[in-house]
């Protein structure tokens, strides 16, 4: 199940159920020239990113209430290493040590989730005290360290009450309560929380959680049903962001993070460029492009028939509710993108079998991809805005001889991708910052402790972090704002 399944995945399984614009804003920085390194435009945010059921552990404690992935990491054949959350990196009691390590790369911006459970127990209803005191002060370490923080209210950990009563993300009901959590944390933090991720990587957590059974809640339903699903997540996301505009300080900035299904031109040709624009509209209209369009597209309600969700007109309106910038999570090509002289205008093409990946078998190796990603979805939707809130690699991270890491495919995978990236912003593409994932290894989802995404190796029997040479690369790179030649 788990080498069959993977992140590689998503989008297709989003866009295969989802089946000419604005030139983006130029804020850019100049191309690099021989022998010089590629600079970042000034004021580029430099971050690294974690997420809470991944990394915070202290599951029963100070009130924290169970979570759909506490229920699911328990269920004996879900995780791949057989372990849990339950203790993970206890960044509940160790936040400051782990502040420090952002200290130590020089990244000026951290970006982290919030649990649910652990400020709502039951979802709804009284806030926890505790609960919402452990964000007060890790928020305010953060700033104590010169660290900017941007917080993400829902990285997959939904409270196992809502679940439970109301069927999770199967009604509209849990997109009510998301909002009233999403309005009491902006209340909450906005006096030093200035940017608010709402929902991460619906792409994922939908289709494999209540269409595939492979991520908590662990559900098989039928095509429709996940259908709306999907669609009471883009209806959570719009309430959530008028909360917290009616809520949070002014000024306060929010947007979505999503994996969105990534289109690569299978070359720079204009038919080409034009074939990937219009699959990266159709492969994204059951999420995110409903969000910025206000619309599912004509292709999508097409291909889903009777499958597609209900809604409503006003609906629509709420989840099209404006956003200050978009959150892109970009690891690998998912699609290569050829013109089609038939409808729709474009294909997919097949992956041969000697693509090249990273120690996870899904994370293909493809640099372009966070050149291209961004730069479609600037032109198809004319995002002003766009953060890169998640890329990394998983790496081997064997421990040397002499107590070191030389996690060279990581850097190498590091290296190629952020000089595409610096190639997209040369060109005016309007990406304003990056969060490297992540800051250490942590509970990777089914796959347990096995897969290391972190450039601080942990000791998961001792919670020792010990820092990768990926470290020394990364803080080159934000110590510059410049990926070296």
């Amino acid at each position: 199940m788990f080498g069959k399944f993977s992140r590689r995945h998503f989008a297709k399984l989003a866009g295969a159920s989802a089946l000419g614009v604005a030139t983006a804003p130029a804020h850019a920085a100049a191309p690099a020239t021989a022998g010089q390194p590629a600079s970042f435009p000034q004021g580029f945010v430099w971050g690294t990113a974690t997420s809470s059921y991944q990394i915070e552990g202290a599951v029963n404690e100070d009130g924290r209430g169970r979570s759909i992935w506490d229920t699911f990491s328990h269920t004996p054949g879900k995780i791949e290493d057989g372990t849990t959350g339950d203790r993970a990196n206890e960044h509940y009691h160790r936040y400051k040590e782990d502040i420090g390590l952002i200290k130590q790369i020089g990244a000026k911006a951290y970006r982290f989730s919030i649990a649910w459970p652990r400020v709502f127990p039951d979802g709804t209803g009284a806030p926890n005290p505790k609960g919402l005191d452990f964000y007060d002060r890790l928020v305010d370490e953060l700033l104590k360290n010169g660290i900017e923080p941007f917080a993400t209210l829902y990285h997959w950990d939904l409270p196992q009450a809502l679940e439970d009563r109301r069927g999770g993300w199967r009604s509209s009901e849990t997109s009510k309560a998301f909002a009233d959590y999403a309005g009491h944390m902006a209340a909450r933090l906005t006096d030093r929380v200035k940017s608010i991720f709402t929902i991460n990587e619906a792409g994922r957590f939908v289709t494999f959680g209540y269409g595939l059974g492979i991520d908590a809640p662990g559900l098989k339903l039928p095509d429709a049903d996940v259908n709306q699903v999907r669609h009471h997540v883009a209806l959570a996301h719009g309430l959530a962001v008028q909360a917290i505009r009616a809520r949070g300080r002014a000024g306060t900035k929010v947007g979505p993070a999503e994996n969105l299904a990534t289109c690569v031109p299978a070359f720079d040709t204009p038919e080409h460029v034009r074939a990937a624009e219009i699959a990266t509209r159709e492969l994204n209209s059951g999420f995110l492009g409903v969000i910025l369009e206000g619309k599912y597209t004509d292709g999508f309600l097409q291909y889903a028939g009777s499958n597609a969700p209900k809604f409503t007109a006003e609906e629509l309106k709420i989840i099209s509710s404006p956003n200050d910038f978009v959150g892109l999570n970009i690891y690998a090509p998912q699609f290569y993108i050829a013109a089609s002289d038939k409808p729709p205008g474009w294909k997919m093409l097949p992956f041969p079998a000697s693509f090249p990946h990273m120690s996870s078998d899904w994370l293909r190796v493809g640099p372009e991809t966070i050149y291209w990603a961004p730069r479609l979805a600037a032109k198809v939707w004319n995002i002003e805005n766009i953060y890169i809130s998640e890329n990394g690699t998983s790496s081997e991270d064997k421990v040397s001889a002499d107590g070191q890491i030389y996690d060279l495919d990581r850097i190498m995978y590091l290296r190629n991708y952020l000089r595409q990236l610096q190639r997209a912003t040369s060109e005016g593409v309007p990406v304003r910052g990056y969060f490297l994932w992540s800051l250490m290894d942590n509970f990777e989802w089914i796959y347990g402790y096995e897969k290391r995404f972190g450039i601080f190796h942990v000791d998961f029997a001792t919670q020792r972090r010990t820092p990768k040479l990926s470290v020394d690369f990364y803080r080159d790179v934000v110590a510059r704002n410049a990926i070296g030649v």
